[in-house]
């Protein structure tokens, strides 16, 4: 496995944490705080692909 750069937790209220990262070959990984030994693993286009759409509103049923 690559080595994987983590952005800060993303949290939310109470301990609901995620972390993005990104490695070298063009991979992106999102992973629960403190876990980031067991990612979802997609290409970054994947990924802003994914953040875009959550942006947009597209997963608010969701919610």
């Amino acid at each position: 496995m690559q080595a994987i750069t983590w952005e800060d937790p993303f949290c939310g209220e109470g301990a609901n944490c995620f972390r993005i990262g990104t490695d070298t070959e063009g991979n992106a990984y999102i992973a629960v705080a403190g876990q980031e030994d067991h990612p979802l693993t997609d290409t970054r286009e994947a990924l802003r692909t994914l953040i875009q759409d959550i942006k947009a509103g597209k997963a608010d049923h969701l919610l």
